[in-house]
């Protein structure tokens, strides 16, 4: 194979040097960010010789290569000054303004869907003890309780800080010390206080940023140009103290200055819009409200309601905010049990039944709309449709909320009031209406997963495989779980089985043991895949997860080297999933014959779920 001719194609064909941001490589792939992917022709580039395929997936051009992968990277190296760091510039790929906005707030808010399911669920304790009596809502215990649930959300902002800093390549603590100060307590104290506040002579708008994620993500994409700007200018002897001053010092001045106050303003004027509406057509603006109410939310825009709903009671009901806030509370709580029930993921099954638990019973939709409806996008069209139609018939019936609560099934008594028992049938049908039409919703626009195809000429083979015929090889699983199709696996280069026939494992036991005699021919840096050659000839791919040659082996501990010669059982890796989970990757880890068309056929054995060690795979 002339790597260099293939790399310099490959160079070419994807706009040349000029066209690259940075280029780094996993275990099989070359992953390129390009300044305008819409330049690159995906058909040219698989015509290259060595190419398997190509991707464009998280804002990177990804060309399969397969095993030889790091040959044809070093040939690229030679040809150009690349960096191997990744990039997240605007990489001129047409996505409309939605999903570029989209892409970056999923990216920066999974890793938080821990802690926010963590305080939601301590957010449904507080509700559900007290009302079995085994605990007193005004005892220091629920008090200090209840900071426990909110802490995930109040520091969000903190939080965000450091996960935006990494995606925009900006120095994490310092991107945190600005989410600090908009969130110091003096700063909220004057808030609070009310009274004008100045700072350089230009005046601060008082705004609690509290729960935010808008304005913080903003503040740090622009900090990538503050302390790029800085970086330039200042002489290398006084840039360890002078940088950091600089960039806190002008940081600060604009968040607190321009960027924070944006949403306050946005906030306002919606506020305003909305008033206007509901005294013109109050149903459309109700429907207009519970639709869009993720949104506002997630811009956190809803505050600029504040004095609305803040002051609940019977003698001034709140007619617009609370009651969308039921509507589109409980079709968020819906939409992630309908994802819970209809995907095929084990861990997406367990993230979305505990966020949709959380929005159900305490109306907290962080983790179901973080991490659920807006990452996958068509659960959340279902549950705005759903938040629209439930507004509309709110308008119409003129639901009232007669006490401040966080709207969800606990607290429906808050609808409790008014003349007769209206209002909070009302309420219920509401609760009903939005349950069942966002989840039928969520079901049927469904949440692009590969369905299982198995055809029967598979299952003929393999019954032939069973009988000993051909004298089958035979591959020994490296670790307990559930066997899926590659089919399956979220990856189009594995589910397309460009580099090979094989299967997949969810696993359900840290450790990756060898399937057979032989000799580890691939080891990755991140120890992310291994690639492995038997005695009998098989060349054998284990890619542990999905995508996670991101975590640049975090959670990965080898017990081998590259040339060593394995025993079958033999230890090979280590790996936390349970870590990995946590960290918001797919665990499911494909297991590829990349020499399949050295075989007549390589044959997956019936099963769902297999022990380690157990036959796996036949090769024919």
């Amino acid at each position: 194979m002339n790597y260099k001719e293939s790399a310099k194609q490959i160079l070419d064909l994807v706009g040349g040097e000029a066209n690259i941001q940075s280029v780094t490589h996993c275990m099989t792939r070359l992953r390129f960010v390009l300044r305008n992917e819409s330049l690159v022709e995906d058909t040219r580039v698989k015509e290259v010789p060595g190419v398997m395929g190509v991707m464009r997936k998280g804002g990177q051009y990804q060309v399969i290569i397969g095993n030889d992968v790091a040959s044809y990277y070093k040939e690229l190296a030679k040809l150009g000054h690349f960096s191997n760091q990744s990039s997240t510039d605007d990489t001129g790929t047409k996505k409309n303004l939605f999903e570029a906005f989209v892409d970056v707030i999923s990216g920066c808010m999974s890793p938080l869907i821990p802690a926010m399911l963590g305080g939601g669920m301590i957010k449904v304790l507080l509700i559900l003890l007290p009302l079995m009596g085994i605990l007193d809502d005004s005892s220091q215990t629920f008090a200090i309780l209840s900071f426990f649930g909110d802490a995930p959300f109040y520091f969000m902002p903190m939080m965000l800080a450091f996960t935006a800093a990494q995606k925009f390549n900006v120095t994490p603590m310092l991107a945190v010390t600005v989410g600090g100060i908009m969130l110091h307590p003096n700063f909220v104290e004057m808030v609070n206080a009310g009274d004008p506040v100045h700072f350089l002579g230009l005046p601060v708008t008082l705004a609690s940023y509290g729960s935010s994620v808008i304005p913080i993500l903003i503040m740090v994409w622009l900090m990538k140009y503050i302390e790029g700007f800085f970086d330039k200018i200042i002489p290398n002897v006084i840039k360890s103290f002078t940088k950091p001053l600089l960039i806190l010092l002008i940081s600060g001045l604009v968040a607190l200055i321009v960027v924070g106050p944006l949403g306050t303003f946005a906030g306002q004027l919606l506020s305003s819009a909305i008033i206007w509406i509901q005294g013109k057509a109050g149903w459309l603006a109700l429907g207009l409200m519970a639709a869009f109410m993720p949104l506002i939310v997630m811009t956190g825009m809803h505050w600029a309601f504040a004095p609305i709903f803040l002051i609940a009671s019977p003698a001034t009901p709140d007619i617009l905010i609370l009651p969308a806030m039921l509507a589109a509370n409980l079709a968020q709580g819906a939409a992630a049990l309908a994802v819970s029930a209809k995907t095929k993921d084990k861990n997406l099954k367990q993230v979305a039944a505990a966020s949709g638990i959380s929005a159900l019973l305490a109306g907290v939709t962080e983790p179901a709309l973080y991490g659920i409806t807006l990452k996958y996008k068509k659960p959340l069209y279902a549950a705005m449709i759903s938040g629209a139609v439930c507004g509309v018939y709110m308008g119409i019936t003129g639901l009232e909320s007669y006490a401040f609560a966080v709207p969800s099934l606990v607290s429906l008594p808050q609808f409790i009031g008014g003349q007769g028992n209206g209002n909070i049938i009302n309420a219920i049908v509401v609760a009903v209406i939005s349950i069942v039409l966002t989840f039928i919703l969520t079901w049927v626009f469904g949440i692009d997963e590969v369905d299982k195809n198995e055809t029967e000429q598979h299952i003929e083979i393999s019954e032939a495989v069973e009988t000993g015929s051909n004298d089958p090889k035979k591959i020994y699983a490296p670790m307990k779980g559930q066997v899926i199709p590659l089919e399956q696996v979220k990856d189009d280069a594995f589910s397309g089985k460009m580099m090979g026939e094989g299967l997949a494992i969810i696993p359900e036991e840290d450790t990756i043991k060898a399937p057979f005699d032989g000799e580890v021919t691939a080891l990755f840096p991140t120890k992310h895949a291994i690639g492995l050659t038997s005695d009998s000839g098989i060349e054998l791919l284990i890619h542990v997860g999905i995508d996670t040659v991101e975590l640049a082996g975090q959670y990965f501990t080898a017990f081998v080297e590259t040339g060593d010669k394995i025993k079958k059982g033999q230890k090979l890796l280590s790996v936390d999933f349970a870590q990995i989970k946590t960290a918001g990757y797919d665990t499911t880890t494909p297991i590829v014959v990349t020499n399949s068309e050295a075989f007549i056929d390589v044959v997956a054995k019936e099963g769902t779920e297999t022990e380690s060690q157990e036959t796996i795979l036949y090769i024919v």
